[in-house]
């Protein structure tokens, strides 16, 4: 059986699809058969890991509207054994109309139940936000992923996603659990980075910390324009070392998970 992550952070900007992207290419690099999930309307995911939006026939929007079987919206990438239910700008019309359904937040895991079973993960790449579309994938989903830059406001920030997550395992989602969080763009030369990196620390247990931390990298930066992750544009770069160490993580976190699904 495999195991469902969502990366999620309502904030913006704090690499989330960047961890997506190259999480997903990294665990599929380590032999897991990998299906990113673009649930963002903004399409960065489904761009950055090279697929023409252009030529798209389904997306997460039919999937999560119910239209079609999940199956049918899969995408092989370039990437080794990693495929992806891409995303477009249509997808922004689900929130109004999702409004209609009866249990408007579990549309996601309805169709990822689906399609569980054929892949050892799913990664969930969630909107900045804690919409109706963002409840889908904590709904959806078996556990989190919290990618968080070390800068003033980050704790008030997970403050409020832990709040939500709270009632999500009270209403939707009863198993729902933290996997980790991931320290990134990380510049520990900024006296505010390692601050605010020692108070995150000092509130939460250290099992809910990844040791692996993701460094600020300009090639990292580069690859989604080329639609490349990093561990296929740049593999020596310390940028995608540091996926490759996260990813052994994820996988070895999400093993441990998976035995008490």
């Amino acid at each position: 059986m495999g195991i469902i992550i969502s990366i999620v952070n309502q904030k913006g900007g704090v690499a989330k699809t960047t961890t997506a992207i190259n999480l997903s290419a990294a665990i599929g690099q380590k032999g897991k058969k990998v299906l990113l999930v673009d649930l963002d309307p903004q399409g960065n995911a489904t761009s950055g890991i090279g697929v023409n939006k252009k030529e798209l026939e389904y997306t997460t929007y039919d999937v999560i509207m119910g239209e079609i079987r999940p199956s049918e919206a899969v995408i092989k990438t370039n990437y080794k054994n990693v495929s992806i239910i891409p995303a477009t700008q249509s997808l922004a019309q689900s929130e109004l109309q999702l409004a209609a359904f009866d249990k408007k937040t579990l549309q996601l895991r309805k169709a990822l139940l689906q399609i569980k079973d054929e892949y050892d993960i799913i990664i969930v790449d969630c909107l900045p936000s804690l919409g109706v579309l963002a409840l889908n994938g904590l709904s959806a989903c078996d556990r989190i992923i919290i990618p968080m830059q070390c800068e003033p406001y980050s704790l008030e920030g997970v403050a409020e996603l832990l709040a939500t997550v709270k009632r999500v395992k009270a209403s939707t989602n009863k198993g729902l659990q933290i996997m980790g969080i991931v320290f990134t763009m990380l510049d520990k030369r900024l006296i505010v980075n390692k601050e605010v990196m020692e108070a995150i620390k000092s509130n939460f247990p250290p099992d809910t910390i990844f040791k692996t931390e993701i460094p600020r990298n300009v090639k990292i930066s580069e690859a989604p324009s080329h639609g490349e992750p990093i561990t296929y544009y740049d593999s020596s770069s310390k940028g995608a070392e540091a996926y490759k160490k996260l990813a052994a993580e994820v996988i070895k976190r999400a093993d441990s998970a998976g035995k008490m699904l």
